[in-house]
């Protein structure tokens, strides 16, 4: 059985949620936050280490608040996105200040990973389910033929997935009879309006969406050979990319959905009903911590998880 290494994206600005680093916002009983709960569940589905991807200006905190902790429990490494770290022969423009995407920040923990892994995102709850079935495949069933990468992924119900203080974003899946992914569309501001599910395209103009279509919440299966393409990919990027472009990122979705479109990937759709929840919004603090109460009382964590 393969050994399996969960990737914890925690590099995010937190703009949407008032300045504050909202990955280190409080939720649990005993000041956890979201990413105690995901290690918590990926330790007890099997993984065997931790890769956090930060910036060096949140690693003094981030150190203090959960990597001393999670190192007791499970090994830990830490990997850094930054703005300027770019392939040889690019500069960042000046004046950008937004982080290059979750390609990029995937892409920094290149050099050290060496066999399956998940990458999630810091901010999000995803349950327990989606871990045991993503571990389960990555450790069992990948076999990796030379021309095509072998990914899977977590397919959420997309009406599990929203927020009651504003909109989201969401990878929209399509999916084959066998469960493959044909097709995912970064989509925005998905939300109820009076009652009507409602949300747009990256051009801001509405587009529709079902509340029982599956969504990715940016939790992927990938295999290390998977660093090569992101690496090739981020040069493409950087080159196609307008001078006058400071916004446009480097996302997982849309570069696994190029490469599903040119039949360079499979991707498994495993998938799990459980009911999401996260930090997007600072109001979204309370009802997390909230719901995390009702998994507590009805005993799917003890109250102190390490």
């Amino acid at each position: 059985m393969e050994k399996t290494t969960l990737v914890i994206m925690a590099a995010g600005l937190g703009s949407r949620f008032g300045g504050g680093i909202k990955q280190l916002a409080s939720v649990g009983p005993n000041g956890e936050i979201l990413m105690d709960y995901s290690i918590y569940n990926a330790i007890e589905a099997g993984f065997e280490e931790v890769v956090f991807i930060i910036r060096h200006d949140l690693e003094r905190d981030f150190r203090e608040i959960i990597g001393k902790r999670i190192e007791k429990v499970i090994p830990v490494k830490y990997a850094f996105q930054e703005l300027d770290d770019l392939p040889v022969g690019f500069q960042r423009p000046a004046g950008r200040t937004k982080p290059w995407g979750t390609g990029q920040a995937t892409l920094a923990a290149k050099n050290l990973i060496d066999h399956p892994f998940v990458v999630i995102n810091a901010d999000d709850y995803y349950g327990k389910e989606a871990f045991v079935k993503l571990h389960d495949y990555l450790a069992v069933h990948f076999e990796q033929p030379s021309d095509v990468h072998q990914i899977c992924m977590a397919g959420f119900v997309l009406k599990n997935t929203l927020s009651k203080n504003g909109g989201v974003t969401r990878g929209v899946c399509e999916v084959d009879s066998d469960g493959y992914l044909t097709k995912v569309t970064e989509t925005y501001e998905i939300g109820y309006r009076d009652g009507i599910l409602t949300a747009q395209d990256e051009h801001g103009k509405p587009t529709s969406v079902r509340a029982d279509q599956r969504v990715s919440m940016n939790m992927w299966g990938l295999l290390p050979d998977f660093f090569d393409e992101l690496e090739r990919g981020f040069r493409e990027f950087l080159s196609e990319m307008e001078p006058d472009d400071l916004k446009k990122e480097y996302l997982l979705p849309r570069i696994i959905d190029r490469l599903v479109q040119e039949q360079r990937a499979r991707v498994k759709v495993l998938e799990t009903k459980d009911q999401w929840f996260g930090v997007t919004y600072r109001e979204d603090q309370q009802s997390v911590a909230n719901a995390i109460d009702a998994l507590i009382q009805q005993g799917d964590y003890q109250e102190k998880l390490f």
